[in-house]
């Protein structure tokens, strides 16, 4: 895929107020997103895209992602068979995030711990935050 895939805006105020679709990848290539469940709202997972991941996910309507980690392309599902089909794609206003409204396939776990969704865990907010903070359970059912 060619650097000019998503082109560039004439300017800030074509950017937030326009409709050319010009989203901002950070300095590394990549672009956050977040997926939700289209079903329920909830929050499934935070993930990266780099033009090439973003633009095979708009082609297929299936999500996928770009892996820190892995330093590779990835289709949500390809190992788990936990699928992502895309419903609904939105950016924010400066359009360097996005939005994916999901419906999911297989077990209907976002995580790779087998949970429906990655952020399972709670912070405590009334520690203190100098010291070591006990993060609490929730939703953690695989």
């Amino acid at each position: 895929m060619s650097k000019d895939a998503f082109p560039a805006p004439e300017s800030k105020t074509a950017r937030e107020e326009g409709t050319v679709f010009a989203p901002r990848f950070g300095e590394d290539g990549l672009i956050p997103v977040v997926a939700t469940s289209a079903k329920t709202g909830e929050v499934l997972m935070l993930a990266y895209m780099n033009e090439e991941a973003l633009a095979r996910t708009i082609a297929t309507g299936e999500a996928h992602y770009w892996s820190r980690s892995r330093a590779r392309l990835w289709r949500k599902g390809e190992e788990s068979g936990n699928t992502q089909r895309v419903v609904e794609m939105r950016t924010d206003c400066d359009q360097d995030a996005l939005w994916l409204l999901v419906e999911t396939g297989g077990a209907e776990a976002a995580c790779h711990t087998g949970r429906k969704s990655c952020f399972y865990r709670a912070v405590p907010l009334d520690s203190d935050p100098g010291g070591a903070l006990s993060l609490r359970f929730v939703d953690a059912e695989r």
